[in-house]
């Protein structure tokens, strides 16, 4: 996510070449959060997923399987999870052909991600804490949740 010029928390993501911050979210089946996180984006995403099911333990604690995408491949974070929640870890890989697809379970984040999309003080970060930031994405949440309930 592409930071404001007043945002204090930055990172540059050399693989996106974007400086700014990374949202990482725990959802589950119907796109509900169960954890939300948020680093620079200078942290890699396993770094910052792992950061996120330690810090949220007790919300991920019945989870059995984790379904990520391509990004959080590897054995030290497929081990590192199950030591901490005790879930497997399964990779949703995008198809290898460069044609559309939409690929089983994996848009279930997306659609997450999408929801706080419609939200326009979420398209850039503004905030200038990373708490701050948090906040913006729980309100969000709450706000869509209240509407679809």
């Amino acid at each position: 996510m592409k930071n404001t010029e007043t945002a204090h928390t930055k990172g540059y993501d050399a693989g996106k070449k974007v400086s700014g911050i990374k949202r990482h979210l725990a959802v589950d089946t119907e796109g509900i959060p169960h954890a939300v996180h948020i680093t620079a984006a200078n942290v890699t995403d396993r770094a910052g997923a792992l950061a996120m099911v330690e810090k949220h333990k007790e919300n991920l604690a019945e989870v059995e399987n984790m379904l990520v995408d391509g990004g959080y491949t590897g054995e030290p974070f497929r081990t590192a999870v199950n030591d901490l929640i005790g879930a497997t870890v399964e990779v949703a890989k995008r198809n290898e052909l460069h044609t559309f697809k939409v690929i089983p379970k994996r848009w279930v984040v997306e659609r997450s991600l999408s929801w706080l999309e419609k939200c326009r003080r979420l398209w850039k970060n503004c905030e200038r804490l990373v708490a701050s930031s948090l906040a913006m994405v729980q309100l969000a949440f709450i706000r869509i949740l209240l509407k679809r309930f």
